[in-house]
């Protein structure tokens, strides 16, 4: 078995108005993604996802591009189940038979950021290959699972003090959710109109439901401190990107600074980034994203970071759907997971994108148990939503 083509498509689908949401991004009025498709010389099918934009909107032309033409023609003819082969030599480019050799990385100058989100796309299409050809699930090859549903939470939480309360109680409506995360930050500007939409949603949602809160990383480390300070009798469950990225020990600082747990990596890429979170004592729970930190085999040696420091491990899951299935079957087989990422805004990537019906049902999420990664794209929908270039 060898791959025969590598294609990648910049689609972009529209968010009617009344679905619409703003936060730190802005307004959000598409849903884009790279999705990737590699195809076998027996005929089987892998899906894979690519991300360069936070949140669901941005701009996809530079990954497709390198995907199609600099990534894609390297990969004809390579044996698709030859997976972390594949991987190493992505990374490390025009060194990789010398870092073979010498037993560790030597990686390209341009190593992160989209070139990584090409790997993870490339990354998570080879796992559905590889599972379809054995006619297994991808999380049999992965180790197991550890459950056939697992614990969801509801992202979503943008509206006002007055608001947020119900906003988030309709999450609970439309699919038993016992836990769920709202957006503050820039958003709101000053920490202390976020700490205010925080304590509206909790005195309406009561002690029972657990509340996470989101800051897409756009406080200041004062800022942070003066939140944590502010909502610390509100048992938030954790508070996410409290600082950005790059400024790992102001990320140190804030969780030191309180009680209230640090979850991050969305926006890390590799092993390395969460190494670093780990030995800084930066966070509490690990997100990387599978469609930007690496795909299924980095986010799972994330994941056993995050269970060798006895940390804990939710992905990072706002996306489409083969980002979104990889990260069932990582959490699946896992042992530091614990729970699952459902986007309650807007997310036709998921829920169009595929044939099958993706939904949460008693604050549970069912695992694939398909072979490969266990859905089918939508190609007509494929077809429609994806730009010309």
């Amino acid at each position: 078995m060898r791959i025969k083509t590598v294609q990648a498509w910049w689609v972009r689908v529209p968010i009617e108005a009344a679905k619409q949401h703003r936060s730190d991004f802005g307004q959000v009025t598409t849903f884009d993604a790279a999705i990737l498709r590699i195809e076998t010389d027996d005929g089987l099918v892998g899906w894979g996802e690519g991300k360069n934009a936070a949140g669901s909107a941005g701009s996809y032309g530079a990954l497709v591009h390198m995907l199609n033409h600099e990534i894609g023609p390297q990969l004809i003819g390579s044996d698709p189940a030859d997976i972390g082969v594949i991987w190493e030599r992505l990374y490390n480019g025009v060194r990789y038979d010398t870092a073979a050799c010498a037993g560790h990385a030597m990686p390209q100058l341009a190593r992160r950021g989209v070139s990584v989100a090409a790997i993870s796309a490339v990354d998570i299409a080879l796992w559905d290959i590889l599972g379809k050809s054995l006619g297994v699930p991808v999380w049999r090859l992965l180790g197991g699972r550890k459950l056939d549903r697992m614990p969801a939470y509801a992202s979503g939480g943008w509206a006002s003090s007055e608001a947020i309360g119900d906003q988030l109680k309709s999450y609970i409506a439309k699919g038993g959710f016992k836990a769920l995360k709202m957006r503050v930050g820039a958003m709101d500007g000053a920490p202390h109109i976020s700490a205010a939409r925080v304590r509206a949603a909790r005195q309406t949602l009561g002690p029972a439901v657990e509340l996470m809160v989101d800051a897409h990383g756009t406080y200041t480390v004062a800022e942070a401190k003066r939140f944590i300070h502010l909502a610390g009798d509100l048992d938030l469950a954790w508070f996410e990107e409290p600082v950005i990225a790059d400024d790992k020990p102001g990320m140190a600082e804030v969780r030191a600074s309180g009680s209230i747990p640090i979850a991050t990596g969305e926006s890390e890429a590799t092993r390395y980034a969460f190494r670093d979170l780990a030995t800084l004592k930066a966070a509490d729970i690990f997100q990387p994203d599978p469609a930007f930190c690496g795909g299924i085999s980095e986010a799972m040696k994330i994941g056993t970071i995050a269970s060798a420091f006895n940390l804990r491990f939710a992905p990072h899951l706002w996306a489409g759907a083969p980002c979104f299935f990889a990260g069932l079957h990582v959490c699946a087989a896992s042992p530091a997971s614990f729970t699952v990422e459902y986007s309650l805004g807007a997310n036709p990537m998921i829920h169009d994108l595929v044939e099958e019906t993706v939904e949460a049902k008693d604050g549970m999420i069912a695992i694939p148990e398909k072979p490969g990664l266990g859905f089918t794209i939508s190609e007509r929908f494929l077809e429609a939503h994806a730009q010309r270039s």
